[in-house]
């Protein structure tokens, strides 16, 4: 198919597709296949296309129910809903831990309704999984140094250290494509680990909180992290979703280029896409 002719089927699928989804979903269907593609959806919610176009999502937060639960202005959601559950159908779906902006109740259930998609989730979401009512034939808990296996993505669960108050946490590392993706998960900086995680294989993408709050590295941390780990690119995540979690991508951007001016990095908007 030539390039023209492939671009106009992708412009009739989206405005196929456009008057029954929203425009990120369309986004992320008509991303080109034969590529591996990165999206960001939010806080630290991002979605991986392989080249075949199986679709895996780590963290997703995309309701209203933090601030429900936690019930103040602090954790007001503050970026835009940009997917709903049933826009996409997921291959697989990633939980860190259950922290309510990375295991979504109100929208887990929806999100797994089709039958077909495959959690994986930290030790700590099992009694949240157990009050909702879930079925788990489609859902592995998992805990550091454990690999699975699913379609076109190998999974290493790796160490993570988010404090006494989510001991169960995981890092998440993803090998799609030739490629290797680090979620480092809710964690502070643990530069002790830096050994292990590298016996893992060059980080071509490094994915990591700043907000340096609720024992999560800050934006020093991040940018040290990235040098250390010799992580190809860097992407920040973790802040602009609720006032009360703080990060500053701006001092992160200003790290970076004076401290690290050799290392790549991107701040990606909400919604974007980044072909890897």
């Amino acid at each position: 198919m030539s390039g023209k002719n492939t671009r106009d089927t992708f412009e009739a699928i989206s405005l196929y597709l456009g008057d029954y989804m929203n425009d990120f979903a369309v986004k992320v269907l008509t991303a080109p296949s034969g590529k591996t593609h990165l999206f960001s959806v939010g806080q630290a919610g991002f979605i991986i296309k392989s080249k075949s176009g199986q679709l895996l999502a780590i963290d997703l937060y995309l309701s209203d129910c933090v601030e429900r639960i936690e019930g103040h202005d602090g954790f007001k959601r503050l970026l835009p809903k940009i997917l709903s559950p049933y826009d996409l159908e997921l291959d697989v779906i990633i939980a860190t831990h259950f922290h309510r902006d990375h295991f979504d109740i109100d929208i887990i259930p929806s999100l797994m309704s089709n039958g077909n998609t495959k959690l994986f989730a930290a030790e700590d979401c099992r009694d949240s999984v157990r009050q909702m009512e879930m079925t788990e034939n489609n859902i592995t808990y998992v805990k550091p140094n454990e690999t699975h296996i699913c379609g076109d993505f190998e999974i290493d669960f790796v160490s993570c250290d988010h404090g006494t108050g989510a001991p169960e946490a995981v890092g998440v590392m993803v090998k799609v494509d030739g490629k290797l993706l680090f979620e480092t998960g809710d964690t502070c900086l643990r530069s002790d680990w830096v050994n292990d995680f590298k016996k893992h294989g060059r980080t071509d993408v490094l994915i990591a909180p700043i907000n340096g709050a609720f024992g999560n590295m800050n934006e020093q941390d991040c940018a040290d992290f990235a040098n250390a780990i010799d992580a190809q690119l860097t992407i920040p995540c973790h802040y602009g979703m609720f006032a009360s979690h703080g990060g500053n991508v701006g001092k992160f951007y200003n790290i970076m280029k004076e401290q690290y001016p050799v290392r790549r990095f991107c701040v990606m908007a909400q919604g974007e896409k980044l072909t890897i």
